[in-house]
């Protein structure tokens, strides 16, 4: 008789609404939960935390628990800042212990990584880079996130990468301040859904494909892969989030803009002849779907909140959360199976160590 499935936990943090699920994997969905990630932490926090007792009341033992959030974050177990978002730009987040009131609220081992990691793990397992060991997931949406995969494991050194604030060479002409707080015209100030709404005065959304506006973003963003390409020649980069996902004529622009700006200096099929198969969407469905204008971004929250607890679970391939799923499954996943955390192999200091539990999905 084979081992019963254990029952993970996850819980995903981005820049306008939160996501907690429950199951034994991306097929197996037992409950969903989804809020607004609003301006006061402690709230949003102490909600999730009090979904995650609700859940292990209602559902019984959960195995193990693994955060996806949005960054900067301290990853490193051994500061007494472990688990925090440390200097976002999100105005009040700065400093905030997630990872302590969640982990309180759910005594159980635990993996804690960026929000763009857990989603470049989700595609390498069950997405587009598949098969790959070395690839990256270009998130562009209310900022700009890169989750960096390297010999199988998300790239770390005395934390994580943030390639979405690299310095960029601008489009002639072009003397736009940019959006940043930090660097004004890094790749987030110039190609994020906040930098082109304050750019163009209308969010992404609205902006026909024709509009020039575009030609700027697809310039900065192509800098951004051409950076990836050269530092660490991956052989997938997947580009997601809300601002790619409405509007599907920028892949043909960055591939334009990468082999421009390479100049024939790397000469691979990847960024030649192959470039459409390396440079592509993500396999796993976004919860962020299009970009939308901020005005409407409470209505979709409040409307995914009151559907939040479904008796019966949306199939994951099916539904509008898939990718927001595998971020946290894969989080979860590299914890248990890796014995702590996934580019460490160190443990938290607030859950024990983790165990490899039998009959876990691969």
């Amino acid at each position: 008789m084979s081992a019963p499935v254990p029952v993970l936990c996850g819980v995903e943090l981005g820049g306008t609404r939160c996501v907690c699920l429950l199951g034994t994997g991306p097929d197996h969905i037992l409950a969903q939960a989804s809020l607004p990630t609003g301006a006061d932490p402690a709230v949003t926090i102490e909600r999730m935390a009090a979904v995650l007792k609700d859940w292990r009341s209602a559902h019984g033992p959960i195995a193990a628990l693994g955060v996806a959030s949005f960054g900067p974050l301290d990853l490193d177990t051994t500061s007494a800042t472990y688990g925090f978002i440390t200097s976002t730009p999100k105005p009040g987040w700065r400093r905030t212990d997630v990872l302590g009131p969640l982990s309180r609220a759910c005594p159980v081992p635990v993996g804690f990584d960026t929000d763009v990691n857990g989603a470049a793990l989700a595609e390498g397992r069950w997405g587009a880079a598949r098969g790959c060991h070395s690839y990256a997931y270009v998130t562009v949406g209310t900022g700009i996130g890169v989750g960096l995969v390297v010999g199988g494991r998300p790239a770390r050194g005395f934390s994580h990468p943030e390639l979405g604030h690299i310095r960029v060479v601008r489009r002639a002409g072009d003397g736009w301040k940019g959006a940043c707080s930090f660097h004004g015209d890094c790749v987030e100030g110039l190609a994020s859904a906040v930098a082109i709404e304050r750019r163009t005065g209308r969010c992404a959304a609205e902006l026909p494909p024709d509009d020039p506006a575009w030609e700027l973003v697809a310039h900065a963003l192509g800098q951004l892969l051409h950076t990836l390409v050269l530092a660490t020649a991956p052989q997938r980069i997947l580009l997601g989030g809300g601002v790619m996902n409405g509007q599907a004529h920028l892949f043909d622009r960055l591939r334009r803009e990468l082999q421009q700006s390479l100049n024939h200096y790397i000469e691979v099929p990847e960024v030649g002849a192959q470039i459409a198969d390396c440079v592509r969407p993500p396999g796993l469905r976004d919860l962020g779907r299009s970009a939308r204008c901020a005005g409407r971004r409470g209505g979709r929250a409040r409307s995914r909140m009151a559907r939040s607890l479904t008796a019966e679970p949306a199939r994951h391939g099916a539904s509008c959360a898939t990718v927001s799923t595998a971020v946290q499954w894969n989080c979860r996943h590299e914890i248990i199976q890796g014995a702590g955390n996934p580019a460490t192999g160190r443990r938290s200091r607030r859950s024990p160590a983790p165990q490899r539990l039998a009959g876990h999905p691969q």
